[in-house]
């Protein structure tokens, strides 16, 4: 995916998840850090019924794009929801799970741009 094409995707994930309340929405740019993927979108939730239903929308409305979800992990337990988007991968947290795992330290290299 072109790496204008990889950033609309952050953008949007980062905007739906925002339509189901998600605190602290945060795009990392891993592009010059890692070949995992391009971005990581990174934003919680306060209980684990609101992280499902971020991760739930995210899903529906890039599908309605026809951009398919390539793998889910985490949507049984809530507390840390992975949506690999491939060169998009969106982190749907709970906020004590955000706060433990820090990904925003663990790449703290990376430019970051917070969505609102």
């Amino acid at each position: 995916m072109a790496a204008e094409k990889s950033y609309d995707l952050a953008r949007k994930a980062g905007e739906f998840a925002l339509l189901r309340k998600a605190n602290e929405v945060q795009i990392l740019d891993l592009r010059k850090i890692t070949s995992i993927t391009d971005y990581f979108v990174i934003c919680s939730g306060d209980a684990d019924v609101q992280v499902r239903a971020i991760a739930e929308t995210i899903i529906e409305k890039l599908k309605e794009e026809d951009i398919r979800v390539w793998n889910v992990e985490g949507f049984d337990t809530g507390r840390w929801i992975l949506l690999d988007f491939v060169d998009v991968v969106v982190h749907v947290f709970l906020q004590e799970a955000r706060e433990f795992y820090g990904l925003e330290r663990l790449w703290g290299d990376a430019p970051t741009e917070s969505i609102q």
